[in-house]
């Protein structure tokens, strides 16, 4: 045959490796036949597939590999082109290539990092490694060319790239001498490389430059002590990115043995997640255990599993002596049950805050304590515990006793300077009354709400009633001010309209520019039926008539007093005996979570239940307050005043004289008819006289027409005298030889009562007797 002949590597632009053999078959006619036949032995023994060509490319020999390979007969091979066997998109450099080998002879080895590919019969390609060997015949040159199919392979190849891309961690293949051979697309992401930056570089790349002298040390020493590391083996690893910042991985190592040496697998994974995770642990850690609370953990049958120094110190017991121990331990017999019912709320999720209660400690002593609980939870949410914060508040709570101590003597001594200051209102006969007054219930409970009930005589009364807002001595200081200027003024029988003029320029007087005062003044007269009021920028006084719906009393909106330059006005209204008039302050109507005016309505119907739920006035009284305050807590000062209209005089007479002498005796002749009609003859001489020396002085100092009239209750008569002029009499002492000055001491002397008020059309003097 010929003989064989080394062959040169092709190309790296020659994929296949076939086009740059270059054959030449040299027959040797001095080979023995013997020699030829053992040459075609070795080569269909070969188990690649085997072409051999000469140097223009023609294909000499075949074994039957190659026609198991490629899909042709042999006889379809021998002497055609060898570019038979290239994929298409190879054959137009395929010749170059096999010229140049022919000038560059020598043997290239199977497999030599080259991506090769052949062309079968029916079109098909698939990936080869091929070897070349040049063999030198006398004929020429041949090359031999071992061709071997790597479709597994490549295929292996992929599913194992595959593997590598679907990594969840940073995959890096290294060879023996440290240089990067693989990197999936997460070795990409982590470090900031493209692929070609890592590839064919060394692994100290992405290793910090603090690291890399003692690196090819440790990397040398892995090569002699092959073993599997797994990820995070109790080494603070770090990684080096591209943009020269540094942060902490695991890296998990596993020896791979290939026909190429040993290479080593290197899977990276950042922690830094879980590093910073790990530095808050341990700092909570170090918090807890420096925590000045007491800070224990439990499961949710209640045993203790942790406790921290401040625990110890709180309850004395080291950590030796409760963990695994019951909670309840800590508890005083009484209160163990607060155990059970704090471990089931926690077991439904709940969290419990600042629970106050007593503990007991290790030498038996009862701390009181302020304790949170919060449950503790699994992956998966499932409460499995327990941890609890616990506060000595001993401190605290003898503080709150003493300032609750101290509190209540300051309230106590408040609330009588504020009742000293309101004083007690007199009981007036035939006038049915009810009050309550209930102090704020924040700060000390002084407020500026007053009231006051003031007999004016001839069966009238006056009805005050007044806010100063705002809380505090300065309130009570100008309400108690406020209610005896109040009463003084009435009692000199000031009309509502006159008498709250006064006061206003009392509170201008006064100087509070920060207090709003509130004020409403009646003037009730039972004989006639009829309620005059003014009110200065108060509350709405309600009628409630048994029967019919509560009204609020008709009334002149005026300005709040102190305000200057009002001109206060007042109304007169009619009201039906056993008429209720009810009068209050905000505190019962003005509350910080409802409308005043849904406040106000709500008041109106619980008075319309009034007649059917409530006997009398204090029944009913008791009945307001418990239905439009049913908490003790957060209102502000409230008085409430029910006064009920007497009953109609048992009679009445009235008459109209002029300012003439002979009215002197036809007044009396009036009266005592009247007396006579009525069965009065006990009081007539002494009624008689009393109403000559008013009449007297009327005609004398006044103008006419001259009014009587006369009012007999049950238990009293009344005469008034009103007349035209404003001057007001006065008692004065006579001297021996005046005839005149003794009628008012006469008055003074015989009458139950006596007085006079002014009116818009001068005054009335009035007297009163016992009957």
């Amino acid at each position: 045959m010929s003989d064989l002949v080394e062959a040169a590597p092709p190309d790296p632009a020659d994929p296949v490796g076939l086009g740059t053999c270059r054959c030449a078959v040299r027959a040797s006619a001095g080979v023995p036949g013997a020699a030829e036949e053992r040459f075609r032995g070795l080569l269909e023994a070969a188990p690649d597939a085997m072409v051999i060509v000469d140097d223009s490319g023609t294909i000499r020999l075949v074994n039957a590999q190659t026609e198991a390979l490629f899909g042709y007969q042999r006889e379809e091979l021998l002497g055609h082109p060898v570019e038979l066997l290239v994929p298409g998109r190879f054959r137009p450099h395929h010749t170059e290539h096999r010229n140049g080998y022919a000038h560059n002879q020598q043997v290239r080895p199977m497999g030599a990092g080259l991506d090769l590919y052949g062309l079968r019969k029916d079109g098909t390609e698939f990936p080869v490694e091929i070897s070349l060997s040049p063999l030198e015949t006398t004929d020429g040159l041949l090359v031999s060319a071992a061709v071997r199919d790597v479709s597994e392979r490549k295929a292996a190849e992929e599913r194992f790239r595959g593997l590598l891309e679907a990594a969840p961690d940073a995959m890096v293949i290294v060879d023996d001498s440290g240089t990067i051979r693989l990197v999936n697309a997460q070795t990409e992401a982590l470090f900031g490389y493209q692929r070609e930056e890592l590839l064919g570089h060394p692994v100290e790349l992405l290793v910090p430059g603090r690291f890399r002298p003692h690196h090819t040390e440790h990397r040398n020493g892995y090569a002699h002590n092959q073993q599997v590391r797994p990820m995070g083996a109790g080494l603070d690893l770090y990684g080096l990115r591209k943009d020269g910042t540094e942060f902490p991985v695991e890296i998990s190592l596993s020896p791979l043995e290939t026909t190429d040496g040993l290479l080593v697998s290197a899977a990276v994974r950042d922690v830094s997640e879980r590093k910073a995770a790990e530095e808050r642990i341990n700092e909570l850690a170090a918090l807890v255990e420096s925590s000045q609370d007491a800070i224990l953990a439990k499961t949710l049958d209640g045993r203790i599993t942790y406790w921290n120094a401040a625990a110890q110190r709180l309850y004395g017991f080291t950590a030796e002596e409760v963990l695994g121990r019951h909670v309840s331990m800590l508890a005083p017999s009484a209160r163990k049950h607060e155990i059970t019912a704090l471990l089931e709320r926690l077991r439904e999720g709940e969290k419990v805050e600042h629970f106050e209660t007593l503990r007991l400690t290790r030498s038996g002593g009862l701390l009181d304590v302020d304790v949170t609980l919060w449950p503790t939870r699994a992956a998966d949410g499932t409460v499995v515990g327990a941890c609890a914060i616990v506060r000595d508040i001993s401190d605290r709570k003898r503080a709150e006793a003493e300032l609750t101590e101290l509190y209540e003597q300051q309230r106590h001594i408040a609330l009588t300077l504020q009742r000293s200051l309101m004083g007690t209102p007199p009981a007036i006969p035939g006038l049915a009354t009810a009050s309550r007054y209930r102090p704020a219930t924040q700060g000390a409970g002084v407020g500026g709400d007053w009231f006051d009930l003031i007999p004016l005589g001839a069966g009238r009364v006056g009805v005050l009633i007044g806010d100063v807002m705002g809380r505090g001595l300065e309130a009570a200081a100008v309400m108690g001010q406020l209610r005896s200027a109040a009463h003084a003024l009435a009692k000199t029988g000031l009309q509502p309209r006159q008498l709250m003029q006064a006061l206003d320029t009392v509170v201008a007087d006064l100087d509070v520019p920060d207090q709003l005062v509130t004020c409403c003044y009646l003037v009730i007269a039972a004989d006639a039926g009829e309620v005059t009021v003014c009110s200065a920028g108060h509350l709405p006084v309600l009628v409630a008539v048994p029967g019919t719906r509560t009204q609020a009393l008709p009334a002149p909106v005026n300005a709040p007093l102190g305000v200057g330059g009002v001109i206060y006005e007042q109304c007169c209204s009619s009201i039906e005996p056993g008429a209720t008039l009810v009068l209050y302050t905000d505190g019962l109507i003005e509350t910080p979570e409802s409308d005043i005016e849904d406040k106000l309505a709500q008041l109106v119907t619980t008075l319309d239940e009034l007649p059917a739920a409530t006997p009398d006035l204090e029944a009913a009284a008791e009945y307001v307050l418990s239905t439009l305050l049913p908490d003790a807590d957060g209102h502000d000062d409230v008085t409430l005043l029910l006064t009920q209209l007497p009953p109609a005089p048992l009679a009445t007479a009235t008459t109209s004289l002029p300012s003439a002498p002979e009215s002197v005796p036809a007044g009396r002749d009036f009266l005592d008819k009247a007396l006579s009609t009525w069965g009065c003859a006990g009081s007539r001489d002494d009624a008689l006289l009393l109403l000559s020396e008013v009449l007297t002085n009327a005609v004398q100092h006044a103008q006419g027409p001259i009014g009587v009239h006369v009012c007999r209750t049950d238990t009293g008569l009344t005469v008034e005298i009103s007349d035209r002029s404003p001057h007001l009499p006065q008692p004065r002492l006579a001297a021996e030889d005046e005839e005149s000055g003794r009628g008012l001491l006469l008055v003074r002397a015989l009458a139950e009562d006596w007085g006079v008020r002014p009116t818009d059309e001068g005054k009335t003097t009035w007297f009163s007797l016992k009957l």
